[in-house]
């Protein structure tokens, strides 16, 4: 039982971090309420909780403000771009549900579709995170993260799998957990992405090291013209 309560034990690391997901999911909703803001947050979400899956935590409140303050403009371009596109699929998908036709054409267009819609969702998974570690233009932003998305297709569905599981529960079996929802999505989804953004940093700092541009491989390329946010704040 002691070892149980261990401050510095397994189970007490785990329990600190859920209530930090639920406290960072707390902070998200709150500056997401103007809805133009929800790409800012969602970035200072994900800055906050990459430092988390490194340990390195410090003060929750004061990274992700410093995160959501440092982000807004591109989060927010970035952000308004998305739902643009995603009102437009959605209309589209609305279309193609409702009005079938067994054609050639209706076929390759519902092709096509889905594809757009697998890309998009592969953006809006990567985006932020990218944005909460790395400063690039908005253009190579979503290059980076549709290269990245298909360069680690198991980590991608992976966290797909974890924003569906997340919806369902929330809908079908347990409403409050609504209380975690995006906190802990983002949460395990950087565990997931720590490793990765690590590996693209290092291959960053790699090709800064060697003037070798014309050989540097597809994952540098995932990181192109980025420089690494590394003034952390504690």
């Amino acid at each position: 039982m002691h070892n149980i309560l261990n401050p510095e034990g397994p189970f007490m690391s785990f329990i600190t971090k859920i209530t930090y997901s639920a406290y960072l999911n707390l902070l998200w909703l709150v500056c997401c309420l103007p809805i133009v803001t929800i790409g800012a947050s969602t970035t200072a979400l994900f800055y906050v909780t990459l430092k988390v899956a490194r340990n390195e935590e410090g003060s929750l409140t004061k990274a992700f403000f410093h995160s959501f303050k440092e982000n807004f403009r591109q989060g927010t371009i970035i952000w308004l771009i998305l739902l643009t596109v995603g009102i437009v699929l959605g209309v589209d998908g609305y279309i193609f549900y409702h009005m079938r036709f067994e054609n050639a054409f209706w076929t390759v267009a519902t092709a096509v579709f889905l594809i757009a819609a697998a890309a998009y969702a592969i953006i809006l998974m990567y985006i932020f995170p990218l944005l909460a570690r790395f400063d690039n233009t908005i253009r190579t932003m979503f290059k980076n993260a549709i290269m990245l998305g298909m360069r680690f297709l198991l980590c991608t569905v992976v966290m797909a799998v974890i924003y569906f599981a997340m919806v369902f529960v929330i809908i079908n079996i347990f409403t409050p957990m609504i209380i975690f929802g995006e906190g802990l999505c983002a949460l395990l989804c950087s565990y997931l992405l720590s490793n990765i953004l690590l590996l693209c940093q290092e291959k960053q700092e790699e090709t800064t090291q060697t003037s070798e541009s014309a050989n540097t491989k597809e994952t540098t390329e995932i990181i192109e013209s980025a420089k690494i946010k590394e003034h952390e704040i504690l």
